[in-house]
């Protein structure tokens, strides 16, 4: 008859148990450092979804510098046009800077207020040729 508490266990399987190296066991999860690694992206991220305000006071600008002729004759449509000049290149500056969107407004701003300013030097020099012209022919019919 066994006594009870006398018997002694044997293994539970015929492995070898693992050589320990002095390192402490690694659980999935609890390590310490992370054992692949993580790319790790810019710290400021600029958002993708806005348009540089100055891009959008160049094309309005610069539409609307025709009709400021109408508002203040004379002088209107021009200055507009170089708000529309001054605030592309401004906005394009930022743009690259910042990587804000709108590039295409900027630029097209600018090229609609370059081409109104054009438009009113013509439409000048037309004037002061019209001007010299019928001012000569007054001068031979006298």
């Amino acid at each position: 008859m066994a006594i009870l508490g006398s018997r002694k266990l044997g293994t539970v399987s015929d492995l070898p148990p693992p050589p320990s190296s002095g390192a402490p066991t690694r659980i999935a999860g609890q390590e310490s450092v992370p054992t692949s690694v993580v790319p790790q992206g810019p710290a400021y991220v600029p958002s993708r979804s806005s348009y540089n305000s100055m891009a959008v006071v160049s094309i309005i600008t610069g539409a609307f510098s025709v009709f400021g002729h109408i508002v203040i004759p004379g002088i209107g449509g021009g200055s507009l046009a170089v708000i529309a000049i001054v605030t592309g290149f401004i906005g394009r500056r930022e743009i690259r800077r910042t990587g804000e969107q709108g590039m295409w407004m900027a630029t097209l701003g600018m090229v609609l207020g370059i081409a109104h300013l054009a438009i009113i030097a013509l439409v000048f020099i037309l004037f002061i040729v019209v001007v010299f012209f019928l001012g000569g022919l007054a001068l031979l019919h006298r």
